[in-house]
């Protein structure tokens, strides 16, 4: 693998939501990530049919090898895959992770060096930390939640973008990045420990601190970036599509009026609140005079801060994202392409999403297992 993590071993549990996302960031970065899958009891049937094809976006650049964790003897060998790792990471409940045998203890006591990630909704510790959780639950107690949606009406839920993904995957990447910083230096490894609650809240440190400063309300549709100001919003064109406004700076608020056509002095009053509610109407007015692709020939490009509401068809053939190659096709599958970009160390792309167990013997002969032991193994079904 090439990318700026090239060299990095890490060892993934393989788990639901953030922490594949986690593992998928590592390893678009050039990381080696194993994934640890669970060897599937006979019969069993997969309660999600799209884990383990090319559409598992998530998976993308990692082998995998299914172990039954049940059998001492595959404990014992997860360990010794520890023995050989710089990172493991996980997203289990507090405490499942040291049942098994396999929690920080054990594992830092055969691998000092080892960072282990750790990614949950409420964190390792606290009242709910034993609690079933979502995304939605999670930015719920943050006081993001509270503050997304039109007012009037519930907070919108932000698909699980915040959560489970900024909040939590993320949070876990940078996490297990700084420690395996540090560990080159302290010759120590740690446990990172990212909640969700405790990132969805980072996010949202500049909405606090327009709070402290008194500039954020609490009702939902009042503020400047939560679609009270008219000059940050969407509106719906004449063909029911819809396009976004940012236009925050008086410049680019300016140049908004001046291509929109708009003469009315009413407009002047950008910054009183008091206008806003009777402007976003007028805007809306506006909007609809024109067809979405007639908004962007006339604003795409400028200073106005503008830009078309996009589907997840349309997206991929923007020609912006085209030029930079935002998403790629994977053996027919469009996806987005890794990020962010380096002069130096690109990344490539990596494996295609592996079913369980794919690489299993491949994975342990890289790591150092003769064949004849991968065999035996195997027929023990230790291994899947």
């Amino acid at each position: 693998m090439a990318g700026p993590l090239a060299g990095v071993r890490v060892v993934e549990m393989v788990g639901l939501g953030p922490c594949p996302f986690a593992a998928m960031m590592l390893a678009d970065m050039g990381a080696e990530v194993i994934r640890i899958d669970r060897k599937a009891a006979a019969g069993a049937q997969n309660p999600f049919p799209m884990l383990g094809t090319k559409y598992d976006v998530m998976a993308r650049g990692r082998r995998s090898l299914a172990l039954d964790l049940k059998n001492p003897e595959g404990m014992q060998l997860l360990l010794e895959l520890v023995d050989k790792a710089d990172v493991l990471i996980e997203g289990f409940r507090p405490g499942v992770m040291e049942r098994l045998g396999a929690g920080p203890d054990a594992c830092h006591a055969r691998n000092p060096k080892l960072v282990y990630g750790r990614v949950t909704g409420w964190g390792q510790h606290g009242p709910l930390a034993q609690a079933a959780g979502h995304d939605l639950n999670y930015i719920a107690l943050t006081g993001m939640l509270h503050a997304m949606g039109r007012e009037g009406e519930p907070p919108a839920p932000p698909l699980n973008l915040v959560g489970d993904f900024g909040g939590g995957a993320m949070m876990l990447a940078f996490g297990v990045v700084c420690a395996v910083l540090e560990a080159r230096t302290s010759g120590k490894g740690q446990v990172v420990d990212a909640a969700m609650t405790d990132g969805a809240a980072l996010l949202g440190a500049m909405m606090y601190g327009f709070r402290a400063y008194g500039s954020w309300g609490l009702k939902r549709e009042a503020n400047l970036l939560d679609g009270g100001a008219p000059f940050y919003d969407t509106y719906a064109c004449a063909d029911g599509k819809f396009v976004s406004i940012g236009s925050i700076e008086p410049q680019f608020y300016a140049q908004l009026l001046h291509l929109a056509g708009v003469t009315d002095p009413a407009f002047n009053a950008q910054m009183q609140r008091s206008e806003w509610p009777s402007l976003k109407q007028k805007f809306a007015a506006v909007f609809r005079t024109r067809t979405r692709d007639a908004w962007c020939e006339l604003m795409e490009g400028t200073d106005v801060c503008f830009a078309p509401v996009l589907d997840m068809d349309e997206a991929p053939q923007h020609p912006h994202n085209r030029a930079r190659e935002t998403f790629i096709e994977v053996d027919g599958v469009t996806q987005p392409a890794p990020a962010p970009r380096f002069s130096r160390t690109q990344p490539e792309t990596g494996l295609l999403p592996a079913a369980p167990g794919q690489h299993g013997g491949e994975i342990l002969s890289d790591w150092g297992w003769p064949q004849e032991a991968i065999a035996a193994l195997r027929a023990r079904q230790v291994i899947g």
